[in-house]
């Protein structure tokens, strides 16, 4: 039946972006450890996202196509560190204080988490509202019949 594959796709998207939500929380979370258990600073983190491509081709093919599409959706590729620039500030007190007395922090901008946060949680939303619309669709099918 075609239209669980609507469901999937939005669930995939769900479960996606619910991880890059829980990843984003953790980069602010740890926006200033300057030591972690390796003994470097915290490294922001980002979930590197990719399609579930079930077929290819021209938009004609795909519509062709339609009856055994399985379901696509997004799956998480990985989760990889921001390898830019640590930032360096002067602080000779703290205890991770290099020799000159610049103390790595980690290279998290909350700013800029708060703004993937945002993006991540309309995703989300705009998932949640595919599924409640074709659950809808599916219900209003099923009446069709009565």
């Amino acid at each position: 039946m075609n239209f669980l594959s609507s469901l999937n796709i939005s669930g995939s998207g769900l479960t996606a972006q619910k991880l890059r939500m829980d990843v984003i929380s953790q980069n602010i979370a740890n926006a200033g450890v300057t030591r972690t258990e390796n003994g470097t600073p915290y490294r922001r983190k980002m979930v590197v996202l990719s399609s579930i491509n079930n077929g290819s081709g021209s938009f004609r093919n795909i519509l062709d196509q339609t009856a055994a599409v399985k379901a696509g959706g997004v799956q998480v590729r990985s989760i990889v560190e921001d390898r830019s620039a640590l930032i360096p500030v002067y602080d000779p007190n703290h205890p991770d204080a290099d020799e000159e007395g610049n103390v790595m922090l980690p290279n998290v901008n909350t700013a800029q988490e708060m703004i993937d946060m945002m993006s991540a949680s309309r995703a989300y939303e705009a998932n949640v509202t595919t599924f409640n619309a074709t659950k809808a669709m599916i219900l209003k099918a099923l009446e069709i019949g009565r």
